[in-house]
């Protein structure tokens, strides 16, 4: 590739990206349940190195989305500019998600710091498409590890949209539903107190996809591991 002070365009990109394509990799990403139509088989550590060759570059973002390969969709989530993206943008692309790992992606690379990203969550949680719903939560859970500032108050605010999505059966909402609850759980003591007591309310729902979740959760957050990051961090 060129060197760091260089532009890339379109082009240059799916070039290297088609060159470091491995349809090896396609039938591991399906038994995963990764949407494999229009992939190239290019892993995350690559598309990594190639996001920070290339840099922050908005406009070159919106054109590697657009070409919707899911290898230029996540890549376009690595160097696009949180504070350039509008609400419009976001729309666009979260309407794109066909697979739970671009989903993932995209939320964990670039829509965690979207100053309306809580503002999203409420308004994605409501939505039918599977992959728009999964995305609400899938912000909740990367938000609860990425703001560390973020007020308890402010994620016990989404507990009426967890129950909510907690009777939704496909499989990559409920998951997602229960990635939520956990990594609020496991930001701090009262915060997974609070968790607990939610959890054995979804318990009792009259729904096996609202068990389940509470079950994924309690199992989780009450592990000692987890417990114990409390302890070490007040000896510290």
């Amino acid at each position: 590739m060129k060197n760091s002070n260089a532009k890339y365009s379109l082009g240059d990109v799916v070039t290297e990206l088609k060159s470091k394509a491995n349809p090896d990799n396609l039938k591991g990403m399906a038994r995963y349940g990764m949407d494999i139509s229009n992939r190239l088989g290019v892993s995350i550590p690559i598309l990594r190195k190639l996001a920070k060759e290339i840099g922050k570059d908005h406009k070159l973002a919106l054109e590697l989305w657009k070409k919707g390969i899911d290898e230029t969709k996540i890549l376009a989530s690595m160097i696009a500019a949180e504070n350039k993206l509008t609400e419009e943008e976001a729309e666009k692309w979260v309407a794109g998600f066909n697979s739970w790992d671009v989903c993932d992606q995209v939320c964990m690379n670039l829509f965690k710091k979207m100053p309306f990203a809580e503002k999203k969550i409420k308004e994605w949680s409501k939505r039918e498409e599977e992959f728009i719903r999964r995305a609400a939560f899938t912000l909740i859970a990367c938000i609860a590890v990425y703001d560390k500032e973020k007020p308890d108050n402010e994620f016990i605010k989404f507990f009426p949209l967890i129950k909510e999505a907690a009777t939704d059966e496909r499989n990559y909402v409920k998951k997602a539903v229960s990635w939520a609850l956990r990594n609020i759980g496991k930001r701090n003591k009262n915060l997974n107190k609070k968790v607990t007591k939610f959890a054995r309310e979804l318990e009792c729902l009259q729904s096996k996809t609202a068990k389940w979740i509470a079950r994924d959760t309690l199992r989780d957050t009450q592990r000692e591991t987890v417990k114990n990051r409390w302890v070490k961090s007040k000896k510290n």
